[in-house]
């Protein structure tokens, strides 16, 4: 694994610290000396990892302040929000929100795909299904979440609207962290491949109003997995 550079580093630092609430939403960060002083690094270091910071809307440059904490409405950045909210005790309802998310996104990507996935794209995806078989079988996780993420990524690439790829491609990472956790659970893991199946099934069927029905049960049943495996809310 490459290393990081200085410039992550010190900005994964600092964002350590407002996460931590040190310091909060509105108050300034430590001069660009005292940052430098405190990592070991040059002051042009300081400064491009403020930069990053600024970049993805968690900082603000104010004359005669400094860099200032941002809001997290104003926060651009997918990760950082999640470490936010997961750092004060938010977690369950980050990883809701995250599901509502991809159901917007997910099932109107399936409803395309019905129409426009090759056949090339749809062996794929039974090879995908596969291997989640296998892979929850070998109880590796590793390789299960794998072919879970390129299931979707098929799907999404396959309905024909770049937006959609581009919008959801963000997610991509987080979703990947989040899969590591939860497809830890066997019953989250056989509950998935049940429901990927029956979306592969519509797909192959060429049937849009079945295919979005297909993905929108699949989403249903991961958050009813979420709340019951996870979360432990039993109704």
């Amino acid at each position: 694994m490459a290393r990081k550079s200085l410039v992550s580093v010190v900005a994964e630092a600092l964002l350590d610290r407002i996460i931590s609430g040190d310091p909060d939403v509105g108050a300034a960060l430590p001069s660009e000396a005292e940052i430098g002083e405190a990592y070991d690094v040059s002051r042009v270091t300081v400064r491009e990892a403020l930069r990053v910071l600024t970049t993805q809307g968690i900082i603000r440059v104010t004359s005669g302040i400094g860099s200032v904490v941002n809001p997290l409405e104003e926060w651009q950045s997918l990760s950082a929000i999640l470490q936010y909210r997961s750092a004060r005790g938010d977690d369950g309802e980050v990883a809701t929100q995250l599901i509502s998310v991809r159901r917007m996104f997910e099932t109107e990507a399936a409803a395309l795909a019905a129409t426009g996935l090759s056949d090339a794209a749809l062996d794929e995806l039974e090879t995908c299904v596969e291997r989640m078989r296998a892979g929850s079988a070998a109880a590796d996780v590793d390789a299960f979440v794998t072919a879970d993420l390129r299931f979707h990524d098929v799907i999404l690439r396959g309905s024909g609207n770049v937006f959609l790829a581009a919008l959801f491609e963000p997610l991509t990472r987080v979703l990947a962290e989040r899969r590591a956790q939860t497809s830890r659970v066997p019953e989250i893991q056989r509950n998935a491949i049940e429901e990927h199946a029956a979306v592969l099934a519509a797909l192959r069927d060429r049937d849009p109003a079945r295919a979005r029905a297909a993905m929108d049960h699949h989403m249903q049943q991961t958050l009813d997995d979420l709340r019951v495996f996870v979360l432990g809310i039993r109704d």
